[in-house]
Order: C-alpha cells, then sequence, then structure tokens
C-alpha cells in the first residue's frame, strides 16, 4: 500500500492514501484545495490527499516528476479559500492569530529543514505562496501506526513495540537535540515504512521551546495523547512532555483506543494502569514502564529521551535485530 508522508487524525488513517489532517485534525476543513496542476514553486500539484482544522496535505511532483508531499498552512478557524483564487480570505479579527500562526510555521520550517535522521521525516524545501506557508516532505511507502493498530486489531506484540519505539526515540533524540520539542506525538503521526522502520511525522505542532527564556506558545494538541501540561499557560514544557506522549502511543497500542484527555484524568483518573490491564501478556518491566509515562506528574515520568531508551532497551537490546524481517513481512501484509 501507497501513503504520503503527512499527519493524520488517530481515527482516519484507514484508506490506502491515509493520511489525514494537523493536530487537532477531527476539526474538518471547509476550504477549497488548490486544484490539479497548480504550480507553487518548483512543484506541481496533483491532488490533495488529506485536510483537517489547520492545514491541506497534497501529492505533488517535483521538477524531475518525483513525487513529494506538500502540507499548506490553512487553519479552517481563520482562513476560507471558497473560490478559484488560490489566496485565502482572512477575517479583520484573526488576521493577527493568522499572521501569527504563520510566522511559528515558516520559522519552525527552517529548523525542521536541517533535521536529517532516518527516524524523522525529511523536510526538503519550505516557501511562501498565495498569501501562506508551505512545507515539502519527502515520499514513503508503507502506512501509518494507526493503520497497524487497525489492521492487527489493536494488541501488537512486545517485540514490535520494543522494535519500534527503539527506533522511534532515535529520531526524537535527535529531534531534542535540536532544541525541539514534537508536541503531537500519536500513532497517526507515526509512519512503518515498507521495510518496517518507523518514522516520526508532523512537525506542525513542533515549538522551539528547550533553552528559551521565554515562555512557548501553546499549540494545539490531540486529547488522549498530549500531556497535561499542555493544557495549561504556566506549566514548563519539556522532553518530558513528548515522553508522556511516547507513553500514551504504547498504551494505544495494546489497548487499540486512545487513552481519556489528559486534563480529565487530573480531576477524575480512571485510566486503568498498563500493568494491571496486561499482567502476564507482557513483560512487568514493559508495562511499568508505559505507566511511568503517563504519569501526571511531569517529574514522576522520565526526563530525558535517552533515559527512556535506556529503561526499553533493557534487557540488551541484541534481539532487535533477530525480528527486523519479520517486521517488514507484517508491515507489508
Amino acid at each position: 500500500m501507497n501513503s504520503l508522508l503527512a499527519s493524520a487524525a488517530f481515527h482516519q488513517s484507514r484508506s490506502s492514501d491515509a493520511i489525514s489532517g494537523y493536530l487537532n485534525s477531527c476539526v474538518s476543513s471547509v476550504n477549497q484545495p488548490l486544484p490539479a496542476g497548480f504550480r507553487i514553486g518548483q512543484y506541481r500539484i496533483e491532488r490533495r490527499i488529506s485536510d483537517g482544522g489547520f492545514s491541506i496535505v497534497y501529492l505533488a511532483y517535483d521538477e524531475q516528476e518525483a513525487p513529494v508531499a506538500i502540507k499548506e498552512y490553512l487553519p479552517a478557524a481563520f482562513a476560507r479559500r471558497t473560490g478559484a483564487a488560490p489566496e485565502p480570505v482572512v477575517a479583520t479579527e484573526h488576521r493577527a492569530a493568522f499572521d501569527q500562526g504563520r510566522r511559528c510555521f515558516f520559522e519552525e520550517a527552517q529548523h525542521l529543514v536541517q533535521l536529517k535522521h532516518k527516524n524523522v521525516v525529511r523536510v526538503l524545501d519550505f516557501l511562501r505562496a498565495n498569501g501562506t506557508v508551505y512545507l515539502v516532505m519527502e515520499y514513503e511507502r508503507g502506512r501509518t501506526l494507526q493503520e497497524h493498530i487497525h489492521k492487527l486489531h489493536g494488541t501488537l506484540g512486545e517485540n514490535f513495540l520494543r522494535y519500534t519505539f527503539a527506533h522511534l526515540l532515535s529520531g526524537l533524540r535527535e529531534v531534542h537535540t535540536q532544541k525541539l520539542l514534537h508536541l503531537d506525538i500519536k500513532p497517526a503521526n507515526i509512519y512503518l515504512r515498507s521495510d518496517g522502520t518507523p518514522v516520526l511525522l508532523d512537525f506542525g505542532a513542533s515549538r522551539q521551546t528547550l533553552g528559551r527564556d521565554t515562555p512557548p506558545e501553546r499549540a494545539m494538541h490531540t486529547p488522549g495523547f498530549a500531556a497535561p501540561e499542555q493544557y495549561g499557560d504556566d506549566e514548563p514544557l519539556g522532553p518530558w512532555t513528548d515522553i508522556y506522549a511516547v507513553g500514551a502511543t504504547m498504551y494505544a497500542c495494546l489497548s487499540g483506543a486512545k487513552l481519556p484527555a489528559a486534563d480529565e484524568r487530573r480531576k477524575k483518573d480512571q485510566l486503568r494502569p498498563a500493568t494491571a490491564a496486561w499482567r502476564g501478556k507482557y513483560s512487568a518491566h514493559l508495562l511499568g514502564l508505559i505507566d511511568g509515562c503517563l504519569a501526571l506528574d511531569p517529574l514522576a515520568r522520565p526526563q530525558s529521551i535517552f533515559a527512556l531508551q535506556r529503561e526499553l532497551a533493557t534487557p540488551p537490546p541484541h534481539w532487535l535485530h533477530h525480528i527486523g524481517s519479520r517486521l517488514r513481512q507484517a508491515v507489508k501484509k
């Protein structure tokens, strides 16, 4: 099955081109996509492959006819494109918010294009046009982790989890090294290539927060995967914030469903611990690690990706090499 790297809503990654929206992409976009044949710089739009509350993603081709995925910043809450004109209409009362988001999107693209890691989506280009901005990404073959969860009806094996997340954390560690946070890790934003290796998608929610003297702007987030500190304005974000989402994603691999929203958990925590829900089906070490990542108190979670990697690699990861071929076959099915 062929797909394109782009963002996807947790509940919408089903079809062969199943890449849906961006951030809180359960919000439907009413914006008119750019038509087939429309050119953005050196890229020719083929068709829309997904949309969401904050962007539209297109299949496009460069001048060498190589396929790429292009994400257009077009928040449905602030901007409208309803006719043939490519530039969206932004109401006066929404202009400041639209411009601020566009500026953040473009600034983040400048950092993302420098990220080069096999487990992180490769950003090829970014450009301004039509009153908005565009992010150009590599084409990949495979399917999202969310599609994989549905394909296997929820529960995945421990070897799969350890293999996938050991590699994924390597990519996330590079993201944090570049002073960025992802802030929207979820099964729909993790892509499994045809060879079984994972790649982290959708940095539209990312913020260059690490090492800043001033508090970051709060991005939209995905309930069920966002850490509790993402719901407020006065709590610091850090690697522990992405670590909560990693734990929520691993939990979803076991349950086949997303978790209760973290703000609701703070009021009344009804989440059943992984150590209780799957006792005897997975190692106590793995289940305890998942529960540790999902601690509501940020200080109770692993504080760095390196610390989480070290825990995930216990016992030693020599066994990782033995499941690669089996994983490749599973992704191809």
